[in-house]
């Protein structure tokens, strides 16, 4: 008798665990999109100019499938002698632009990255003139990997393993512009960020300059280091799940930011890192101020005490991305 009760009591609780599980696993499934967009409606500038393929209200949910940097001018069997052959015209292909209903310029567009997919295979390489030391690498190199087994990590070789953090290396909205701006460098629209940290679960802001803020996404990265120095990433096609709402009246701010759930983040370009690194650091002077009341020496000193400086990417010579991170717990959020 008592090993029946044993076992009824053991079964009570672990009905009740994975009633538990099961709740938790649905509040953080990631939402079910309402709107689609395929890698065919791409295109590679950025500019106000080029008309939406999709409107949608503040608020939608929207699948959005991207391909490689290249634009497949290169493939899984690719080698290095096909590295020349590379135009860079069609680099970057952006899926959209999405015109967001209500979004006017003076307004934030936030974009909550729900999910990220990794598609089947990528690729890393080195272009002769590109790159933090181009001077110093003059030959093509390529490197393929399969990505259709294993979606967590991939190896270099046969002793090196590199984690898989998926992320869109390029998006942002339309600058206030008609002329068709290249995609290569970072802009105050956000554009060619190269931020390893716009992963799933990152809400990224941007100043709207145009109506509808027409954004696009894509150069998405299986994985990347803080830099980008040889110029690429492991570029991968992938499926991403992002959500676009419009503030209206919130914090003005100049250039993108962002959140995770531990930190909050400002970002700066410019053509040299110091530039870039003074940008940041008065962009977090002015959040600070403007979202958690510091007087703006105080925080300016918080930002020595507690936030850091880091470069987001080098390689767009002479165009540099920096960031300024601040931990929400020390600000109580």
């Amino acid at each position: 008798m008592k090993h029946l009760w044993f076992i009824l009591c053991v079964s009570i609780v672990l009905v009740t665990a994975c009633e538990v599980e099961i709740e938790t696993g649905t509040s953080e499934k990631p939402p079910e999109p309402e709107y689609f967009l395929t890698q065919e409606q791409t295109h590679n500038k950025f500019s106000s100019a080029i008309p939406p393929v999709l409107t949608v209200p503040s608020g939608a949910i929207i699948e959005a499938k991207t391909e490689e940097a290249s634009d497949r001018q290169l493939d899984i069997n690719s080698t290095a002698a096909d590295v020349p052959n590379v135009k860079f015209e069609p680099i970057h292909p952006l899926t959209g632009p999405v015109y967001v209903e209500g979004a006017e310029p003076g307004d934030v567009l936030a974009v909550k990255l729900h999910e990220i997919e990794i598609g089947d295979w990528g690729w890393a390489g080195v272009f002769p003139g590109f790159g933090w030391l181009a001077d110093e690498f003059t030959e093509p190199y390529l490197k393929t990997f399969d990505l259709s087994q294993d979606k967590k990590s991939v190896k270099f070789n046969d002793k090196i393993t590199i984690p898989l953090r998926p992320f869109a290396g390029v998006m942002g909205v339309a600058p206030a512009t008609d002329e068709m701006l290249s995609t290569i460098p970072p802009r105050a629209n956000g554009g060619n960020m190269d931020d390893p940290n716009l992963v799933a679960g990152t809400t990224v802001y941007f100043p709207v300059f145009v109506a509808g803020a027409l954004f696009s996404i894509g150069d998405t990265h299986a994985a990347q280091g803080q830099g980008e120095v040889c110029g690429t990433a492991i570029e991968a096609p992938m499926r991403i799940v992002y959500q676009v709402d419009v503030i209206k009246g919130g914090h003005k701010m100049a250039e993108p930011q962002y959140e995770t759930d531990d930190t909050y983040a400002v970002t700066a370009f410019a053509t040299t890192l110091d530039e870039a690194a003074k940008k940041a650091t008065r962009y977090m002077v002015d959040y600070l101020t403007a979202v958690h009341g510091l007087e703006r020496t105080e925080a300016y000193v918080l930002c020595s005490l507690a936030a850091n400086l880091k470069i987001a990417e080098v390689v767009d010579v002479p165009h540099v991305l920096v960031t300024m991170q601040i931990s929400k717990e020390i600000l109580g959020i």
